[in-house]
């Protein structure tokens, strides 16, 4: 079995992360930090894992982790790179869910998070946690740094294009969505509902963490050896404020039960009602709501 050791686990990377361990026949959880819930039981904390965990929350300063084959670290940047060090010296293996060891370039690392690297030698030894890229590496690592959420989905679209001759290297660009949860849990005052529902926006306009992480990686595919790479990369907040859980027959959207629409529809497939459009009720103006017993408001064509 394949002791493990979890460093913070009640954010979202952290709970995702004891579900795919809890399914993993040959791993062993010996220890789940955090200092908030520390002394909580972790099936008390999410009921989700009832019946996968018998574990309670510990502070990191009393976890086991030096007696674990391997550490995830679901932190936020700036707590792997403090710990890692000792931990390999230890025999553990490390997966650093955060940025602390994505960049080889420590000057451009400090560039971008603004604090002094505390584990630099560290940096060369790191891999780049990108199967696609990476899988032989990957195995042998004592330290694997798992990639952004930007970066993976930007180089998993450009992977096939930047080693041919079929596009201009120099000027790429890509144009991301995420919703909140690529946030985390922290709060602030851009991510709250009122804020960011029924909103679309970009947001570090001027510069994403992930830009140099994309540019790095993708400069080190041997396809590209000595090409200039040029990236425009802007990233967006898109919460979707209706759930496209269903379709109609003819493939049209269908809005769910208890959406609501306050804006004129201008045809009936983007108004997203062509299922139940009829001669009566032409889906061509605006909603009208009523009271229902099963909503509190229904919307009506």
């Amino acid at each position: 079995m394949i002791k493990v050791g979890v460093v913070g686990g009640t954010g979202y990377t952290g709970v995702e992360l004891l579900r795919l361990l809890a399914a993993h026949p040959q791993v062993q959880v010996a220890a789940i930090t955090s200092r908030a819930e520390a002394g909580v039981k972790v099936a008390d904390h999410f009921p989700s894992l009832r019946g996968r965990y018998d574990l309670a929350f510990t502070d990191p300063a009393a976890a086991p982790l030096k007696g674990c084959d391997c550490v995830f670290f679901a932190t936020p940047n700036g707590v792997a790179m403090g710990q890692a060090r000792a931990l390999l010296e230890s025999g553990s293996r490390i997966v650093d869910f955060s940025a602390d060891f994505r960049l080889k370039d420590r000057a451009v690392w400090e560039k971008w998070y603004k604090v002094p690297h505390a584990s630099p030698e560290l940096l060369a030894e790191a891999v780049y946690g990108l199967p696609e890229v990476n899988r032989e590496r990957i195995r042998k690592a004592r330290l694997v740094a798992n990639p952004g959420c930007y970066a993976t989905a930007v180089q998993l679209a450009l992977l096939p294009l930047v080693e041919t001759q079929f596009v201009d290297h120099g000027h790429l660009i890509a144009d991301a969505k995420s919703g909140v949860s690529g946030a985390g849990r922290k709060t602030e005052a851009d991510l709250l509902f009122s804020e960011a529902s029924d909103n679309f926006k970009a947001y570090a306009v001027k510069g994403h963490r992930h830009h140099p992480e994309i540019i790095e990686s993708l400069a080190s595919l041997e396809g590209v050896s000595g090409r200039r790479l040029g990236l425009t990369f802007v990233p967006h907040l898109v919460p979707p404020p209706i759930p496209i859980s269903r379709r109609s027959s003819s493939g049209a959207m269908r809005r769910s039960p208890s959406s609501t629409c306050s804006r004129p529809a201008r045809s009936p497939r983007r108004a997203g009602c062509a299922a139940r459009t009829s001669a009566a009720s032409p889906c061509t103006g605006p909603s009208t709501r009523t009271r229902s017993s099963s909503s509190p408001w229904r919307t009506t064509w």
